[in-house]
């Protein structure tokens, strides 16, 4: 089991990692692309500047993982082993990922893209977006109780789907909790 080994500007599409355990290592810019890390366990691990885009994660352990300046397009998180999940993204292209049904209480999203992504049914209490991009992002029958978006924007959140005692918006961004009414706001 590799332990607190630093991986640097390794295709791994090319040059495979080897299955198994990684613990305290750190990966910088490193590539994913479309490998199949399923049952891999990632413990406390670093993934910076990273393409992890379209990796295959079933039952795949993310456990105390930092995402910061990564691209992770159409990961589905939800195949990940759900036992002791915990990960929290800076700066990270997120586009088309797919988070359904999971528990992702007090996550942190900072400055992320995260467009088209799919939180349904999710359990998402007292997480963060901080500066996100929520465009087409899909929030139903979500738990969104004192999750912070005031600083997030492009969302459109139906409350009447959702669960969102206590969640926090700016002023500038409540039209994203009206779009289904076809108003217009000036």
């Amino acid at each position: 089991m590799p332990e607190n080994k630093n991986y640097k500007n390794t295709d791994f599409t090319k040059n495979s990692l080897e299955k198994g355990e990684y613990e305290s290592c750190t990966f910088t810019n490193c590539i994913f692309y479309n490998l199949d890390l399923s049952n891999y366990i990632f413990r406390e691990c670093e993934f910076n500047g990273c393409d992890l885009s379209l990796a295959k994660l079933k039952n795949t352990t993310l456990n105390d993982i930092r995402f910061i300046n990564c691209k992770l397009l159409g990961l589905h998180f939800n195949n990940c082993n759900a036992f002791l999940f915990s990960v929290c993204f800076e700066n990270c292209l997120l586009k088309l990922s797919v988070f359904i049904n999971m528990k992702l209480k007090k996550m942190i999203f900072k400055n992320c893209n995260i467009q088209e992504a799919d939180f349904s049914e999710a359990e998402l209490t007292n997480s963060v977006f901080d500066f996100c991009d929520l465009q087409r992002t899909i929030f139903f029958h979500t738990n969104l109780e004192m999750v912070d978006f005031r600083t997030s924007y492009n969302y459109s959140i139906d409350p009447e789907q959702n669960k969102m005692k206590k969640a926090k918006f700016a002023a500038s961004g409540l039209s994203g909790l009206l779009d289904k009414y076809n108003i217009i706001i000036e």
